[in-house]
C-alpha cells in the first residue's frame, strides 16, 4: 500500500512537470528588469551607453538599452525595433537621409545624423516602431539617463545576422 501512494505521489509531481517542459515561455519580472537598468548605468554614464540581450529565440531579441550620450544615425536591414521607454526623455529623429552613410556587409548602415527626418520627443511610457529599412537616430540631451527595451524582430524572409 505505502508503495501504491508512493507512485501516485510521483506521477501527481512528475505528470504536470512533464507537460511543462515543452513551455517555453519567458518571463521578466519588473524587478528583475528595473535590477538590470540599474546595473547598466554605470557602464552607460562612462562610455556613453550599454545594453544587455535578456532573451534570444527564432526571429526575436530581447534587449535593454541604457544611453546617456547621443547615438548614430542607422538603418536596419532584416530588423523591426520596438522600443517601450522605461526612464528618460530623448530625441527620436526619423526618416530622411543617413549623412556619411557607409553599410556593413549585412546590410546595416550607419551614419553620423540624418538630413531632412522627423523630430519627436519620447518619454517614459511612450512605445515606439521603427520598421525595418527606416533611418532612425536616437539624441539625448546632456545629464539625462534613457533607458529602453527593445525587441529586435526578424523580418520574415529577410535574411541577415542578429544584431
Amino acid at each position: 500500500m505505502k508503495t501504491t501512494w508512493k507512485l501516485v505521489a510521483l506521477l501527481a509531481v512528475a505528470l504536470p512537470a512533464a507537460a511543462l517542459t515543452g513551455d517555453k515561455t519567458m518571463v521578466f519580472t519588473a524587478q528583475d528588469v528595473q535590477k538590470e537598468f540599474t546595473r547598466l548605468i554605470p557602464e552607460a554614464q562612462s562610455k556613453g551607453s550599454s545594453g544587455s540581450t535578456l532573451a534570444a529565440t527564432g526571429n526575436l531579441a530581447l534587449k535593454t538599452s541604457v544611453r546617456t550620450t547621443s547615438g548614430g544615425a542607422e538603418i536596419h536591414a532584416y530588423y523591426d525595433d520596438l522600443m517601450i521607454v522605461e526612464q528618460g526623455s530623448a530625441t527620436l529623429i526619423t526618416g530622411g537621409t543617413l549623412v556619411n552613410a557607409k553599410t556593413t556587409p549585412d546590410g546595416e548602415s550607419k551614419g553620423s545624423s540624418i538630413q531632412g527626418g522627423v523630430s519627436r520627443e519620447i518619454h517614459v511610457g511612450d512605445v515606439i516602431i521603427v520598421p525595418a529599412g527606416q533611418p532612425h537616430q536616437l539624441l539625448i540631451a546632456p545629464g539625462t539617463v534613457y533607458g529602453a527595451m527593445v525587441a529586435k524582430i526578424k523580418e520574415a524572409g529577410n535574411e541577415g545576422t542578429r544584431e
